[in-house]
């Protein structure tokens, strides 16, 4: 079942104890909420578009195929500065992982 956000959307491809693997589609011309987790890490992989990923204090371009780490606790964004879709597949480790485990710093849709 594909979720839809202000910022496009995501699919559970798969999910089993300590692991998550979602299908993250950004539209052109946003982001989703600059923020991190205090149960999980994840790992990003880009399958197409391009854009920025916003980790930590680094800002790291990004188009098909790079591969972005993020541990736990760490601040985090991506943003869609193409003109097509950016799709990613993000896969989560932890002991949770509910979509409540997201401490929202900055969100452009003023969601908290």
């Amino acid at each position: 079942m594909t979720e839809e956000r202000p910022w496009g959307n995501y699919r559970v491809l798969h999910a089993e104890k300590g692991v998550q693997v979602k299908r993250i589609e950004v539209k052109p011309g946003l982001r989703f909420s600059l923020q991190k987790h205090l149960k999980r890490a994840e790992k990003w992989i880009v399958m197409s578009g391009s854009g920025t990923a916003t980790i930590g204090k680094k800002e790291i371009l990004v188009k098909q195929g790079s591969f972005l780490e993020i541990p736990v606790g760490e601040v985090h964004r991506l943003q869609n500065s193409g003109s097509v879709p950016l799709v990613i597949v993000e896969v989560q480790f932890g002991d949770y992982l509910g979509e409540d485990d997201i401490v929202r710093l900055h969100d452009d849709f003023g969601r908290k």
